[in-house]
C-alpha cells in the first residue's frame, strides 16, 4: 500500500488541480488506492468533484483521487522509520552490541531528542543508532562503538541526577562506562570501570 501512497503522492504534487485522474495508476497501485481510501488516507472524488474535474479536462472523468491529511502522515511516518534493511545484522568494526532496557531506552530517547542543546550532545551516529534500534522482547539492542557507549553513560547519569540513578549502574555493571565528578578538575568525566 505505501508503494502505491507514494506514486499518488508523486502524481498529485504535478497534477494541476490536485487530483490524479484514472488511468494514471497502474491496475495494483490503483487497487491498492482504493484500499487506502477505505482507511480514511486516500479521498475517491465524489460526483460534484468529478463533474467539475470533467469540466476542466474537457473529457469525462470517471475516477479521480488525492491524499488526505492523514495519507501524507503515514507516508512521512514510514519515510522517517527505519526499515529492516538499515537495521544493522551485527556490530561493525569497533562496535559491540548493547541491550537497554524499555527505561535505559526511554532517557536515551530524551538525550538524544535534546541533541545540539545540551552542553555535552551526543556522540556522532547516536541519533541514527537509536532511530535504528532493534527491540528483542523488552530490551532494545544497538551497536555502539566506545564513544557512543560513553554518550548513553552521560544519558543516563543526566536521567539519574533527576530521577532513577537504577538505569545508570545497571549499565555501568554491563558495560564498564559511567560519569562522575573528577576531583582535580571539577568536571564530568567519562570513567571506565575494572
Amino acid at each position: 500500500m505505501l508503494e502505491a501512497l507514494r506514486v499518488l503522492r508523486d502524481h498529485q504534487e504535478v497534477a494541476e488541480r490536485g487530483w490524479v485522474l484514472f488511468g494514471a495508476l497502474r491496475p495494483d497501485h490503483h487497487d491498492a488506492v482504493e484500499a487506502a481510501a477505505g482507511q480514511g488516507l486516500v479521498e475517491v472524488a465524489d460526483p460534484v468533484m468529478r463533474a467539475e474535474l470533467s469540466a476542466h479536462e474537457g473529457r469525462p472523468v470517471v475516477w479521480a483521487a488525492r491524499l488526505t491529511g492523514h495519507g501524507r502522515d503515514v507516508l512521512i511516518y514510514a519515510e522517517a522509520s527505519p526499515t529492516p534493511e538499515h537495521r544493522p545484522e551485527g556490530p561493525a568494526a569497533g562496535e559491540r552490541p548493547v541491550e537497554l532496557r524499555r527505561s535505559q531506552m526511554d532517557a536515551l530517547r530524551v538525550y538524544v531528542n535534546l541533541g545540539a542543546r545540551l552542553h555535552l550532545p551526543p556522540a556522532e551516529g547516536l541519533a541514527e543508532r537509536v532511530r535504528t534500534a532493534r527491540q528483542l522482547g523488552n530490551r532494545w539492542v544497538l551497536y555502539l562503538d566506545e564513544e557512543q557507549i560513553e554518550s548513553v553513560a552521560y544519558a543516563l547519569y543526566l536521567r539519574s541526577v533527576g530521577g532513577s540513578v537504577a538505569e545508570a549502574n545497571h549499565f555501568a555493571r554491563q558495560y564498564g562506562v559511567t560519569f562522575r565528578p573528577d576531583r582535580s578538575t571539577g568536571s564530568l568525566q567519562p570513567t571506565r570501570l575494572p
